[in-house]
């Protein structure tokens, strides 16, 4: 079953290290929503709180600003952003 993976509190040091500021920005305010994941996405968190559930009956896994989250391939979930979240990208 994949995992969604969560850095806390990532270093600038890290951040520098995967380029994070190169990457593309998204927004979204607060909101419910279904996704799915068909390739990898790492994202790092500027602004706002949200938590992932996934639908094959993993737990729910909340992260916020601060925060380096990973979701893998296939990955098939809802997210419930309670403040609106502005998010470096990327794709794998």
């Amino acid at each position: 079953m994949p995992e969604i993976k969560v850095e806390r509190n990532l270093s600038r040091e890290r951040q520098e290290e995967l380029g994070v500021s190169e990457w593309p920005i998204w927004k979204k305010e607060a909101s419910e929503f279904h996704w799915t994941y068909y390739i990898e996405e790492t994202c790092y968190l500027l602004e706002g709180e949200a938590t992932v559930t996934p639908l094959n009956g993993g737990e729910p896994v909340r992260f916020g600003a601060g925060d380096l989250v990973v979701f893998p391939p296939d990955l098939a979930c809802v997210w419930n952003i309670t403040k609106p979240v502005r998010k470096h990208y990327h794709l794998d």
